[in-house]
């Protein structure tokens, strides 16, 4: 779904190991910029067990609200590995081995017994899928409608996300500006406040820091007019210099 001409997305990511800690995510990081980079607005993420109903009613339910959903872990050899036949439940898709999954991966292996049946379960596509390739270790990801199914492991995610970005619908990219300050969000709160309301069109945040020189905040503007969002910029620069600070565009 495009809002307004806006192409968004969510990341679904799946995997007990997140949850738990053991596993630090940082497949999230890479998508949102990779993401931003193509003009598309990251609008959720979303943590899950491997757990086929949990999976099922995330995506669902993200699906159905943004333009694409990338999901990331799940897809390998292992038991726990069910993420495929979560998203073949949550279309009401049979599921079975790809043959052409099946031959890439089969020529993999040198050896035909190391080809072995949990080593398969990587080749198993919900029906009407396309695959996405893996340059890395070849065992493929796959899209079915606006979802892309990908590994979670990060070389190999990187990987898939590469090869699928053709299929993706670019939109406006986002403008940044970024300006720091040496002094306490709360001391200029008041002057963003006003500036948001004057500039619609872009959004500001604040972000504050505490460094051995003490604390401080960056102030960051985002937006699709670089004209607008320099303006608010600017702005922003004349209310540190009016707390007597000089602010540090970066």
């Amino acid at each position: 779904m495009q809002e307004n001409g806006t192409i968004t997305a969510a990341i679904l990511v799946i995997g007990d190991e997140i949850l738990s800690g053991r596993t630090q995510d940082t497949n999230t990081n890479y998508i949102a910029r990779f993401l931003g980079a193509m003009g598309i607005d990251l609008r959720e993420c979303r943590v899950v067990p491997d757990a086929e109903g949990e999976i099922v009613a995330a995506l669902n339910a993200l699906r159905a609200r943004y333009t694409y959903v990338f999901t990331t872990g799940g897809i390998g050899p292992t038991h726990d590995d069910i993420t495929a036949d979560a998203v073949a439940k949550a279309f009401g898709v049979g599921i079975d081995y790809h043959p052409e999954a099946m031959a890439l991966m089969a020529a993999r292996y040198k050896n035909p017994d190391d080809f072995n049946e949990m080593r398969k379960r990587m080749a198993r596509i919900p029906d009407t899928a396309s695959l996405i390739k893996n340059s890395v270790s070849t065992a493929p990801g796959f899209q079915i409608g606006n979802v892309f199914v990908m590994a979670g492991v990060p070389m190999v995610m990187k990987a898939m996300l590469e090869e699928l970005s053709s299929r993706l619908e670019r939109g406006a990219i986002v403008h940044v500006a970024t300006v720091e300050a040496h002094l306490p969000e709360g001391q200029i709160a008041a002057a963003l406040a006003q500036i948001q309301s004057s500039h619609k069109t872009v959004s500001v945040g604040s972000y504050p820091f505490y460094r051995e020189g003490g604390p401080g905040t960056q102030l960051v503007v985002r937006g699709r007019d670089a004209q607008q969002v320099e303006a608010a910029a600017g702005e922003i620069e004349a209310a540190v210099r009016f707390e007597g600070v000089e602010p540090l565009r970066i």
